[in-house]
């Protein structure tokens, strides 16, 4: 379930299985853990006591990782924090620390366990088809809706489609240039003809 703030400039609190925003969880099956994360700044922000339930560890084990990936200089605490106001057990607001999702991915490096196996499996995928293919896609979470796909993904999407898509006219365009300077060029050729159809296509 995904529940939404209504006053402006707060963020959207979701409810949700690991599984469905951190898609490693899932090949571990039928977890019935639950996480309540927070979306804002199109980015996900855990405690972390959250993070503790993600990865199946302690709240020390989680604060110790912390602590040496900013004592490393992996990760600059004040570019991955933010405080959030949350509801304790004892109905009182308290302004807890939130990790953004480099530092949750950075994390899960650290850890050793089953989950964080999983998760580095997961990431590892994602790595290779970054390296190879340029780019990498999570097929099931758009097709089944299992994220925040906002108005503003799309557009997004449609930008770099379109950037894409100008680069491939000019790469293509310079083809037909280079193809057009030769000394046996003729326009009216068949061959001509079915080049420059292919090309357009």
């Amino acid at each position: 379930m995904t529940q939404k703030k209504t006053r402006k400039g707060e963020a959207a609190l979701i409810r949700s299985s690991a599984a469905e925003y951190l898609t490693f969880v899932a090949a571990m099956g039928g977890s019935e853990t639950s996480v309540e994360m927070r979306y804002e700044d199109e980015n996900i922000w855990l405690t972390q006591k959250m993070m503790a339930t993600l990865y199946d560890v302690s709240v020390p084990a989680i604060n110790q990782h912390l602590k040496r990936i900013f004592a490393d200089n992996e990760l600059q605490e004040e570019a991955v924090v933010k405080k959030y106001l949350i509801t304790a057990a004892d109905g009182k607001n308290y302004n807890t620390k939130h990790y953004n999702l480099q530092a949750i991915i950075a994390v899960g490096f650290k850890v050793e366990n089953e989950r964080a196996v999983q998760f580095r499996k997961w990431a590892n995928r994602i790595v290779k088809e970054y390296t190879i293919q340029g780019w990498t896609m999570d097929v099931e979470r758009l097709k089944h809706g299992g994220s925040i796909l906002t108005t503003e993904f799309f557009e997004r999407q449609l930008e770099k489609i379109r950037e894409i898509r100008l680069s491939e006219r000019k790469f293509y365009q310079k083809i037909t240039d280079i193809y057009a300077t030769s000394v046996d060029y003729d326009p009216t050729a068949t061959a001509t003809k079915r080049f420059f159809a292919a090309v357009q296509n």
